[in-house]
């Protein structure tokens, strides 16, 4: 039998949308409003709130990096 079953896996870090927010610096209006044009990270409701988890978070953010990069190339950033 394998022990490392997804039970043991550790738990992914979840934030909610008012966090994601004041981590970047944004108002939380901003959020929902590249979320409806579909430009925002995926994420999934919890009771009343948005909650992400950090690897969309993260390929969210990474996407946007490479749409800036390809509108300036090698800009300094």
């Amino acid at each position: 039998m394998n022990s490392n079953t997804s039970q043991d896996a550790p738990l992914e870090e979840i934030m909610t949308l008012s966090r994601l927010a004041a981590w970047l610096e944004l108002a939380v209006q901003t959020l929902y409003d590249l979320r409806s044009h579909e430009r925002g990270p995926r994420g999934f409701r919890i009771g009343h709130e948005l909650r992400f988890r950090r690897s969309a978070i993260e390929v969210w953010l990474g996407q946007l990096a490479a749409v800036d990069e390809a509108k300036h190339p090698g800009a300094d950033r």
